[in-house]
């Protein structure tokens, strides 16, 4: 317990802070100008409800720590899967609600997300596909995609005993989000924030990350069906509020787009607003300061972008107005008035102030002073001036009350400023597109300016840390942890474009991913660290470890692929075949043969020698009359089969480059995978109604009793393995909020790891 304060003392100085409120100097002398006496009591009384706030966040982190060893316990014991925290007696009491998901109070709420698009199994507008068939004359179901008949042999041993109409079971093992990697920097701002329990909170896809970075713990907020796209902290620092974007379900009905107010203790949701109401998205939302966070404001991407301020405990929306038809790209409340409201974005910069339900705007006036195209932030001064940053480089200062300039720092930045943070010592952060961290006294002097490497990207929000550091979220993805000094470390780092290439490490808790950014990662599974990064010339598309874990092998968009010493990161070598993309690199299981499977509808074989070090190219596999999308090898290195585009299922004996067409060579054939999404083993996967291209990624776990899949709808399915019923049931889980693009185990079969295609991001899931 005394630690728990210790760390709170270094998010706030209470000493200092007992000694403010006590010291009669600090008391308005009689000649004080009235303003200024108003002023130091505003300051006064934000110190004592930091103090208060402080007292609060203490309480939050004991209950977070004494839930997390009653989970730890708990799984010690457990027999089924894991459940929910419960709500502790000691914090405020809340509506009744279970994580993720609010007991329906009004018409006006969203329904759970068990009943939104991408929890639909079957996309209810598509018509109703014809029912497999089963022949035990000839050993086969067919099944049908699109009405086009697929027809896949089953092992002589299944014939005698095979019953189409039998029941499939659900698997005895469940998923547990266990890590999320990544940040959504490249395109959101004000996502980035420090809780006093120590957790830093943002967000990727659907997913709210607190992540401990003291303690190498996260947990997860995952209420969300779509992507977030905004955040903010209530003064309590323990309610925030997140807002996701409009989302289309599988039978092609529009979702709306809502906010989330939720409790980042327990995980468990609040209140939903805005169902019905929102457009497109959430932008912007920002809880009110001086009144104890009663009001919520909120920003949609409507045409109009609609300002609205809501009573977001009773859900009662007090006002709205058309805000802008431009681009809104940050709105907060005034720390002294909550009648007062500030927005920024294109060609403009307005004070709103809220009376009798109306939002009265008031113009920002910048009379001798350039206009910039951008007013990209916005914070304020610790006597309430208004401080705004923009795509000129300039910070102006507005005078409290005035929606006039009180002061230009010109040039502060060599471009645009993207974020301003007032930290709690009254000194200023600003940082922007050049890649600059500079510090500004209370009297707008420059105190210190660092650079942030480039690797890193521009600085996109700067939230303030424990003690005297900072921390900084990039629009590479990065989040950094740092002083106004420098030394930054990364803390969480992602891809920043799509993502497809997953490959495993044989024999370490090693994962590799790979994408559209030219980035390739190899990632620690236990430490949630990159062992190495590399950027290559070309976008990346697929990768395969040799079995030895010695080399792996990375494919391109571009019909080139690269072998990679995966000690090193050195290149072994460097092949091009066909200038089309290449989706799938896999080795044979003995480690002697290479296939590439390409977008120009061939398989390209090579012999692999040294460890996967000498490539010798054998031939091309042809046949298929599409593109290549899965491979998998035989146990015994000596066969192939390949799934295409247009359904096929083909076999190869690649030694020699031929396709195999009997039928009676092939069904027995035991193969070393299962990622081929077509074939007699997996065909219980596709759901009633699928055109074929719903699943992306298929994966068979090491120990053959598991099967996972990821579609198009951002969900994660565990069934039993073989899956050979129709339509088996599975466990579905939720998190990406885009196509999952790919899913596979860890060679222990101790997690599973996903990848989010246009998220970009990647999670790790426990077996349990």
């Amino acid at each position: 317990m005394e630690d728990g304060f210790s760390s709170y003392s270094s998010l706030y100085d209470t000493s200092s802070l007992l000694h403010f409120c006590n010291d009669d100097s600090a008391s308005a002398a009689s000649s004080m100008e009235v303003t200024d006496r108003i002023a130091s009591l505003e300051q006064r009384v934000q110190m004592q409800e930091d103090e208060i706030q402080l007292l609060k966040s203490a309480l939050a982190d004991v209950v977070r720590r004494l839930n997390i060893s009653e989970e730890q316990q708990a799984m010690l014991s457990r027999k089924g899967p894991t459940k929910a925290r419960p709500m502790i007696a000691a914090l405020p009491l809340r509506p009744t609600v279970n994580n993720g998901n609010v007991l329906p109070k009004k018409s006006s709420m969203l329904p759970s997300p068990s009943a939104s698009k991408r929890d639909s199994n079957t996309p209810a507008t598509k018509s109703k596909q014809r029912e497999p068939v089963f022949s035990a004359d000839e050993g086969y179901v067919k099944m049908y995609l699109k009405g086009r008949p697929i027809t896949m042999y089953m092992p002589k041993d299944f014939v005698d005993t095979y019953c189409l109409d039998a029941k499939a079971d659900l698997p005895s093992k469940k998923l547990k989000l266990d890590w999320v990697y990544g940040y959504r920097g490249r395109d959101c701002r004000c996502n980035l924030y420090l809780l006093p329990t120590g957790e830093t909170v943002y967000f990727i896809a659907s997913v709210v990350v607190l992540y401990n970075v003291d303690e190498q713990l996260q947990r997860h907020y995952t209420g969300h069906t779509d992507d977030i796209k905004c955040l903010a902290v209530h003064p309590d620092k323990i309610t925030i509020a997140t807002g996701q974007v409009a989302g289309t379900s599988s039978d092609g009905k529009q979702l709306a787009p809502h906010v989330r107010v939720w409790d980042s203790v327990s995980l468990n949701t609040l209140h939903i607003l805005g169902s019905g109401f929102f457009d497109r998205a959430l932008v912007c939302l920002s809880f009110s300061k001086s009144n104890g966070g009663s009001w919520l404001c909120t920003v949609d991407d409507s045409n109009d972008h609609v300002l609205s301020v809501w009573d977001w405990q009773r859900e009662d929306r007090l006002a709205e107005v058309k805000c802008s038809n431009e681009s809104i790209f940050a709105a907060d409340f005034h720390p002294t008035d909550a009648n007062v409201i500030v927005t920024c974005g294109k060609s403009h910069l307005y004070f709103w102030s809220l009376d009798k339900g109306s939002l009265v705007k008031k113009q920002g006036l910048f009379e001798k002073q350039e206009k910039p195209k951008f007013v990209l932030c916005v914070t304020f001064s610790e006597n309430g001036d208004t401080i705004t940053g923009d795509s000129n480089g300039n910070i102006l200062v507005w005078a409290k009350g005035s929606n006039r300039i009180s002061l230009v720092i010109q040039a502060a930045h060599e471009s645009s400023i993207f974020t301003l943070c007032m930290l709690r010592n009254g000194t200023l952060v600003s940082g922007g597109k050049d890649r600059m961290l500079t510090s500004w006294d209370g009297n707008f002097q420059k105190i210190q300016t660092v650079e942030v490497p480039e690797v890193y990207g521009p600085i996109r929000t700067v939230a303030e840390g424990k003690g005297d550091t900072v921390l900084l979220g990039t629009t590479k993805n990065y989040v950094l942890q740092g002083s106004l000094y420098g030394a930054f470390t990364p803390i969480t780092q992602g891809h920043t474009d799509e993502l497809w290439g997953l490959a495993m490490h044989p024999l370490k808790h090693h994962f590799l991913t790979c994408g559209h950014d030219k980035l390739i990662c190899l990632w620690d599974s236990d430490s949630h660290q990159p062992v190495w990064t590399k950027t290559i010339e070309d976008a990346a598309q697929s990768a395969g470890f040799h079995p030895t874990g010695v080399t792996v092998a990375i494919g391109t968009q571009t019909g080139r692929w690269l072998v990679l010493d995966t000690e090193t990161k050195d290149l072994v070598t460097v092949h091009t075949d066909g200038n089309e993309q290449l989706s799938v690199m896999r080795y044979a299981p003995d480690g002697n043969f290479l296939a590439i499977g390409s977008h120009d509808n061939y398989i390209y074989i090579y012999a692999v020698a040294e460890n996967g070090k000498k490539y010798n190219r054998v031939g091309k596999c042809s046949g298929h009359s599409s593109f290549i999308t899965h491979l998998d090898w035989s146990v015994d290195s000596q066969y192939l089969v390949s799934n295409s585009g247009d359904y096929e299922i083909l076999y190869w004996i690649p030694s020699v480059c031929k396709q195999v067409v009997s039928v009676e060579a092939t069904r027995d054939i035991l193969w070393a995978t299962f990622t081929c999404t077509l074939g007699f083993h997996v065909f219980g996967l596709w759901p009633d109604g699928s055109d074929g291209t719903d699943i992306n990624a298929v994966c068979r776990s090491n120990e053959k009793i598991l099967l996972v899949t990821g579609d198009d709808f951002g969900k994660v399915h565990l069934f039993s393995f073989p899956c050979s019923q129709s339509r088996a049931p599975s466990h579905v889980y939720g998190g990406h909020s885009s196509h999952v693009t790919n899913v596979n185990f860890l060679f222990d079969d101790s997690h599973l790891v996903s990848t989010g295609g246009k998220d970009m991001s990647v999670m790790q899931w426990r077996v349990v």
